[in-house]
């Protein structure tokens, strides 16, 4: 396994901390950080995350923090992009102890208390990394200190939304919740509405409605999209054929799967292999360390 140093992303000893936006086309080696955390979030795109021995589903919009010494790794990355914020602990201690003593503000030193946020505080947090990607690269006069109230605002915004979403989540949140984790977990396996509903506790036409409500298509329309996903990733990254591609994402016919796969994509399941080979080539093995 391999271990991950905050200098080699910055060789200021006085201030360590760094922030980029980054992805992964490819799976990751399992790695930890040597003295230094991490937050990430998810800007576009799912993977799967690895965290020790346990694994999830992540998404768009979804903020999460990586202590030292913790091992992770992602898998079947698909369009995944993300922004990391790399610092020493000890930068959170200038915030005020009305921050530091709170419960919320404990949860951002854990894994499990990972955030999903929702489209407009998705959106606030977007615009406050920019601002900090900007401050980082103008290196202007007083930018550390700008960076880390910046930081600090961001690391207070997080800490409402943790405790906003655990008191506002409605009842519907929290069934699409399990829904999306359940489909996510088991997209290869046959999947019928009735079999979704029945492991998540909620009626087919109530599961049906809120999904609607929510995101505008339907819950086999979402799995449809997860297995795509899968496969996209499973053509760049595997020489598995069409057919074993076809049964590892839940097809069990692999004419059906090429029709819905170039229906989504344009192209056919082995054209798209052969164009994504032929730019991995051409990017000749550049590639992004976290």
């Amino acid at each position: 396994m391999k271990v991950v140093y905050l200098e080699w992303f910055t060789k200021d000893e006085t201030f360590p901390f760094f922030i980029q936006y980054g992805g992964h086309d490819e799976d990751t080696d399992f790695h930890k950080h040597n003295g230094f955390s991490e937050m990430v979030i998810v800007l576009e795109g799912t993977a799967t995350h690895i965290v020790n021995t346990e694994s999830s589903l992540i998404k768009k919009g979804d903020v999460f923090v990586l202590n030292e010494g913790t091992y992770h790794a992602y898998k079947n990355p698909n369009n995944f992009k993300i922004c990391n914020i790399m610092y020493y602990s000890d930068i959170l201690l200038s915030a005020g102890p009305d921050l530091r003593t709170s419960s919320e503000y404990r949860n951002l030193h854990t894994y499990s208390s990972k955030l999903s946020l929702s489209i407009p505080s998705f959106e606030y947090v977007s615009s406050l990394t920019s601002a900090m990607i900007d401050e980082h690269k103008s290196r202007l006069n007083g930018y550390q200190t700008m960076l880390i109230s910046q930081f600090l605002a961001l690391a207070v915004y997080l800490s409402r939304q943790y405790d906003s979403t655990e008191k506002c989540m409605t009842r519907n949140q929290m069934h699409l919740a399990n829904v999306i984790s359940y489909i996510g977990n088991h997209y290869s396996e046959p999947l019928t509405m009735e079999k979704i509903a029945a492991k998540t506790d909620i009626s087919v036409r109530h599961l049906n409605r809120i999904f609607q409500a929510y995101y505008q298509t339907t819950p086999i329309s979402y799995l449809q999209t997860i297995r795509l996903e899968r496969a996209c990733t499973l053509l760049k990254q595997t020489n598995l054929s069409i057919t074993e591609i076809s049964g590892e994402c839940g097809f069990n016919d692999s004419n059906y799967f090429t029709r819905q796969f170039t229906r989504a994509y344009g192209q056919s399941p082995k054209a798209y292999r052969l164009s994504r080979q032929s730019y991995q080539h051409e990017r000749n093995g550049q590639r992004v360390v976290l």
